[in-house]
């Protein structure tokens, strides 16, 4: 999907819609941020720095960089997937300040839809600039 686009590619917000960037960022920090709470944690500074990252362009980034970000985030929520005991699934997590209730698997659930949907997003905006 990256592979081969320049920084300014990356970044470039084509027709009002988010960069490409945006969403392979988000879709790495969000995957984070939802796991973390899927394990009863709540967020530390440094994802609360990410959150407010994602949306800052960052042109040094590289495509093979960003593609690295994103297995390596993969990588690691596929390994607490698999840890996941399956008698803690409807076990009650409570989400960010506000302490939303969830359960382990809605946010399982949750965090595999909403990096399907950016992942959607960054490929379609992706073809859009080739």
């Amino acid at each position: 999907m990256i592979a081969g686009m320049t920084p300014e590619q990356i970044w470039s917000a084509h027709a009002n819609a988010a960069s490409v960037g945006f969403h392979v960022l988000h879709a790495i920090g969000s995957l984070d941020r939802l796991f973390t709470y899927a394990r009863g944690e709540t967020l530390s500074d440094a994802q609360r720095r990410t959150l407010v990252e994602e949306t800052q362009p960052d042109t040094a980034v590289t495509a093979g960089e960003l593609r690295a970000a994103f297995d390596a985030g993969v990588a690691r929520a596929l390994d607490q997937l698999r840890g996941t005991d399956e008698t803690t699934l409807t076990t009650v997590r409570h989400v960010g300040r506000a302490r939303l209730p969830s359960t382990v698997i809605g946010l399982l659930f949750h965090a595999a839809e909403h990096t399907q949907r950016h992942v959607g997003q960054a490929l379609t905006t992706s073809r859009l600039l080739s």
